[in-house]
């Protein structure tokens, strides 16, 4: 996914505002892509389903893991 920077910087922000402290994750953004934790997924799919509510281009939607 590093590939779509669009996509990469709405998954953290919607990582990082549902999940603000490692009171919730243990590990930051960085380190969940790296381990595509489930959090991080969560935060992807958050970031495709705004993407496609807010109308942005549909180029390169597509999952970056397997669910």
């Amino acid at each position: 996914m590093q590939h779509d920077l669009r996509l990469r910087a709405a998954a953290r922000a919607i990582y990082d505002s549902c999940y603000p402290t490692e009171d919730w994750v243990p590990v930051p953004f960085d380190d969940a892509e790296r381990l595509e934790t489930l959090h991080y997924r969560q935060a992807i799919i958050a970031a495709l389903k705004a993407e496609a509510v807010l109308g942005f281009d549909q180029e390169q939607l597509a999952l970056p893991f397997s669910l």
